[in-house]
């Protein structure tokens, strides 16, 4: 079988030569136990770094022919540039396996991911074993994440990132998802091929920072619940139902205080009540201006990505 790693970069100068010295190793060492094809090849997509990423990327392509490049236009976001090089190794491969350029992904962890897609998954979902080398925020947030996602009906794979096996039948399958707001995490599990999992310990970043702070994090949780749910939607509905029952209430309450003559003062609790129900318009309409937002964006049809230079 072909396999093709795709490795999205950005400004990865610092990393870049030891994770391609570490998937070397891997790629070699299944080529010459014949898993894998001697056509197989490890792609980097340089998603508009503005270091010397592609510089290097080139520099590798020329020195080892198992070293492929695609460089896009500009930067389009890790989502955008996975996609990117999924697309292109589709029709090359039988098979791909999508890892991060940090050398957090265990790449040992292909061997399983290998061994379940010839025992007939179509997707396998690289999965973290346990959250320990995690701060405690960011392990607090991340499962937060994940049971947001979940309770807002998001079909997502726990603790799963974006190091997963997928076959050639399953990224044609892919390729026919249109959307703009991309969110890979929601959209592969949609496919519904046969699928398994692969357990791995994440290592900790070689060199370099992260690419995805908190607040990065937060919009891509934003994305992530928008595009796959209209429960924010339907909560905003609920609220106003309830606040409608309360004002019902309140309302009676004012009627009966009136009729027995007794004078209230009452600044505080409508100055309060003022200040909440203006704060939860605010934001109704900024979730309902999100889902508008990315009606307009699917609308307009543009690319999700263009391709500046392949290096084959």
């Amino acid at each position: 079988m072909i396999l093709y790693l795709v490795i999205p970069c950005y400004n990865e100068e610092e990393v870049l030569k030891q994770t391609a010295s570490a998937l070397k190793k891997k790629m070699t060492s299944l080529i010459k136990d014949k898993k894998i094809s001697k056509k197989s090849r490890v792609m980097f997509v340089d998603d508009g770094s503005k270091d010397k990423t592609w510089e290097i990327i080139a520099e590798l392509h020329a020195q080892d022919e198992l070293f492929v490049g695609v460089k896009l236009s500009g930067n389009r976001g890790h989502q955008f540039a996975l996609l990117a090089g999924l697309m292109s190794a589709k029709d090359c491969s039988d098979a791909t396996i999508s890892m991060d350029a940090d050398l957090q992904d265990d790449v040992n962890v292909i061997d399983k991911m290998l061994e379940d897609y010839q025992n007939g998954s179509e997707i396998v979902y690289g999965v973290r074993s346990s959250r320990r080398k995690d701060t405690f925020f960011k392990r607090t947030t991340a499962q937060m994440f994940y049971k947001l996602m979940q309770a807002m009906g998001v079909n997502i794979v726990y603790n799963h990132a974006d190091c997963r096996l997928m076959s050639k039948r399953a990224l044609k399958e892919l390729e026919n998802f249109k959307e703009v707001n991309l969110f890979l995490r929601g959209l592969v599990p949609l496919i519904g091929f046969k699928s398994s999992i692969a357990y791995y310990e994440r290592g900790k970043r070689v060199a370099g920072e992260s690419k995805y702070p908190l607040k990065k994090m937060l919009a891509f949780a934003a994305d992530g619940i928008t595009s796959f749910s209209i429960k924010p939607l339907r909560l905003i509905l609920s609220l106003g139902i309830i606040i409608l029952v309360i004002s019902i209430f309140i309302m009676l309450y004012a009627l009966i205080v009136k009729i027995l003559g007794h004078t209230v003062a009452g600044w505080t609790f409508l100055t309060i009540s003022i200040w909440f129900i203006g704060g939860l318009q605010m934001i109704s309409i900024g979730i309902i201006g999100e889902y508008i937002g990315k009606i307009y964006n699917e609308t307009k049809r543009r690319p999700r990505y263009i391709i500046e230079t392949e290096l084959k």
